[in-house]
């Protein structure tokens, strides 16, 4: 049976109509539409799918939407609006720390979270960042220099703390 939930996602507030337990993953991208949060396993394993909830990096695939009453979620998308995150994401084509794309978009939700909260991160702490996150692609290598990259171009620029 189909239940209202109501909640925040990038800064609007949405009311959606469904099942307490389908999953969040599912109602951003097949309600609201928003298809920039990917599935690539569906069990909690590959970072894929990962949004902040409340500014806690969460996999959408495991959060049911009957959790959801009254949190505020953040995507990818909302994501673009952050300087941080176009540092970011001009490091990862930089580097080749993206290429078939299904995990750049956890991938830059792990790091985003980790420049907001410790952008002079180093090596260890970034792939402590990244360590939910899979990539069948880079090997990981390209990624991480991409994070490290931006996080010294936020430091140097004084970008570090800016939202």
């Amino acid at each position: 049976m189909d239940h209202a939930t109501s909640f925040s996602v990038n800064g609007r507030a949405v009311t959606v109509q469904a099942h307490p337990l389908t999953r969040l993953l599912d109602v951003l991208r097949e309600q609201l539409r928003l298809f920039g949060t990917k599935e690539g396993c569906g069990e909690g394993e590959c970072g894929a799918c990962s949004v902040f909830v409340d500014g806690v990096v969460v996999n959408s695939c495991l959060v049911p939407i009957g959790q959801c009453e009254g949190v505020a979620v953040e995507t990818i998308e909302a994501l673009a609006d952050d300087p941080r995150v176009r540092v970011l994401q001009d490091a990862f084509v930089r580097c080749g720390g993206a290429q078939c794309g299904i995990c750049t978009p956890g991938m830059l939700v792990a790091a985003t979270a980790l420049v907001r909260t410790r952008p002079q991160a180093d090596a260890d702490e970034i792939r402590t960042a990244l360590a939910g996150n899979l990539c069948r692609c880079t090997g990981y290598v390209r990624i991480v220099d991409a994070v490290a990259q931006a996080c010294d171009e936020l430091v140097r620029s004084g970008d570090a703390g800016a939202r």
